[in-house]
């Protein structure tokens, strides 16, 4: 069997919905709940102007969400990009607050943290204060994102599915019947040796 980091995960399809954190700012908007995350893009000065997220949907196929937020000529942009299917962000943490004195609250600061243990953040004002949040995952992993959004990034909420490994009921379902059929029978119709694998092991690619 494979390393846990190289096996296929699959979130599972119940999710719940936290947050958002933040303020009452800008307009509310809701990309829903997917299959995964594959990459995230966010500008930045002295809060999150803009966010944008590409996932994947229950098919395996990429979906682009759309841009939340503004942006300035001068703020800094950067993209976080994972190993779908074999990683997952399963951490969100940042402070929310004004971003000048009498200003509504906005998302300040944003950190990401991945299933392969990787880091990446803060991204926002360097000396970012006011109310901290953080939402770590013990056996879950954000699937789809929420918030409040107008000429920045005004609040952040998450959908949160538990991760389980890839079964082959998982894989019937994404590719039909056929790859059913030729993992039974092979190529030639009779049933096909295992090699000494373990049942499904041919599911973590």
């Amino acid at each position: 069997m494979q390393p846990a980091h190289q096996r296929r995960m699959v979130a599972s399809s119940k999710v719940i919905r936290v947050g958002p954190w933040g303020g009452r700012g800008g307009s509310p908007w809701d990309d829903g709940a997917h299959r995964g995350v594959r990459s995230i893009t966010v500008t930045y000065g002295r809060v999150l102007e803009s966010m944008q997220v590409e996932y994947v949907d229950r098919n395996g196929r990429p979906v682009l969400g759309e841009k939340h937020g503004g942006g300035t000529g001068r703020s800094l942009s950067a993209k976080i990009e994972l190993d779908f299917p074999y990683e997952f962000v399963t951490g969100v943490s940042g402070w929310y607050g004004a971003a000048h004195g009498g200003s509504p609250p906005a998302v300040r600061s944003l950190a990401f943290a991945t299933s392969r243990g990787a880091a990446h953040g803060p991204f926002g004002g360097a000396d970012a204060d006011g109310v901290p949040f953080a939402y770590p995952m013990e056996g879950g992993v954000v699937v789809g994102f929420a918030g409040r959004s107008g000429w920045h990034l005004d609040a952040l909420g998450l959908y949160v599915a538990a991760l389980r490994a890839e079964t082959l009921s998982d894989v019937v379902q994404e590719r039909g019947l056929a790859a059913y059929r030729s993992f039974v029978y092979g190529d030639g119709g009779a049933p096909r040796r295992q090699d000494k694998k373990k049942p499904f092991e041919w599911c973590y690619k």
